[in-house]
């Protein structure tokens, strides 16, 4: 049975992409912040695992390694992000929103990167944003894009050392998606888009590691 680990899965993009691997007869390791109120995550049906983890915090990280021991994860989806705020934001909310959107995805894909290299498909996957494109120096003055970029400069950083372990990789876009996030103005249901996120996963290969794509497979710039 393959296995999936989805950083971020309590509501949106998330909890869609733990639903659907569930269904599909996947192995589902799944992480929220509270597991005192999983909310729509503790009703899924399936082998579905659940963790605690604030990636805000170092000590949560490393004890979600601790967790998972040596458990293979044929894919690793980091999808925790926020939006911060309008402009540059305040000194708080730009620190919180570098971390989660652009240190941490990083941090946990370092973290785990042992259960992913000991797994037969050797996969991962870091949620990023259009938003992002045009802005790897993160100093584009505007908070949510810029903290996408800075993610995707520390993502084409890492790549090449993932790559020589075996490991395939993609920054993905998902669209713009319906969820709390962003309301009901976007046009992607949150169904549509995970359905062609799961189609770019079971595709990647080591040839197309490394690249910026969209939910139905087609090249982002950076």
């Amino acid at each position: 049975m393959p296995s999936v680990m989805v950083i971020g899965a309590s509501r949106g993009i998330g909890l869609e992409l733990a639903r659907q691997y569930g269904e599909a007869g996947w192995q589902v390791h799944a992480t929220t912040r509270s597991l005192a109120l999983p909310g729509k995550l503790g009703a899924l049906a399936g082998d579905v695992n659940l963790y605690s983890l604030d990636v805000c915090s170092d000590d949560d990280i490393a004890n979600l390694a601790v967790a998972l021991n040596d458990t293979p994860i044929d894919v690793l989806i980091y999808n925790a992000g926020v939006i911060g705020s309008r402009g540059e934001g305040d000194e708080t909310t730009r620190k919180e929103t570098f971390r989660i959107n652009a240190e941490a995805p990083i941090l946990v894909a370092t973290a785990l990167l042992d259960n992913v290299a000991a797994s037969d498909q050797k996969k991962i996957a870091v949620m990023s944003s259009t938003q992002g494109s045009g802005r790897l120096g993160g100093k584009g003055g505007y908070l949510y894009g810029d903290s996408k970029g800075l993610l995707n400069a520390k993502y084409r950083e890492c790549e090449p050392q993932w790559r020589e372990r075996g490991i395939a990789s993609v920054a993905l876009h998902p669209g713009y998606v319906r969820t709390d996030m962003t309301g009901m103005m976007a046009s992607l249901s949150p169904k549509k888009s995970v359905k062609g996120i799961r189609q770019v996963l079971a595709a990647l290969s080591l040839a197309d590691s490394g690249r910026f794509v969209d939910y139905k497979g087609k090249i982002v710039a950076w």
